[in-house]
């Protein structure tokens, strides 16, 4: 199992956790079939260093524009500010109902850019490959 995603998008969320420093970043990326199809910045409703949550407004319009594309949730992504980029234990119990197959993880703890995905199933955290082209 390897996550694939765009250079592009890659660098679109390791913006947006520089950007959003000292908080935590958030957000979306839809794929259609197999394959990256959008990506969607979100706004971090903790607005908070240390954890993040999608304003339920805004995901209900992001959700409903995925779905109106045909396309199914699939990556969340979110930055961690002062430690490494692992799922923490409230990312653990969040994906026991967030639905997402993957979760893409940015530490903005150093000037290094450091970007992890994994897979998260029944509170087991698996890192998976992630290849950008």
């Amino acid at each position: 199992m390897t996550l694939s995603l765009p250079r592009t998008m890659v660098d679109q969320v390791v913006a947006h956790a520089r950007r959003d420093a000292p908080d935590e970043c958030c957000g979306v990326i839809s794929a259609s079939g197999d394959a990256a199809a959008r990506l969607f910045e979100m706004e971090n409703a903790e607005r908070s260093p240390t954890g993040f949550t999608f304003d339920s407004a805004e995901w209900l319009r992001v959700y409903r524009d995925i779905d109106d594309a045909d396309e199914v949730p699939w990556v969340v992504y979110h930055s961690h500010t002062m430690t490494e980029a692992y799922p923490s234990r409230t990312d653990i119990r969040w994906s026991e109902t967030a639905g997402f197959p993957y979760w893409l993880l940015v530490s903005t703890r150093s000037d290094e850019d450091e970007v992890h995905a994994y897979t998260i199933t029944d509170g087991t955290v698996t890192e998976v490959p992630l290849q950008i082209s």
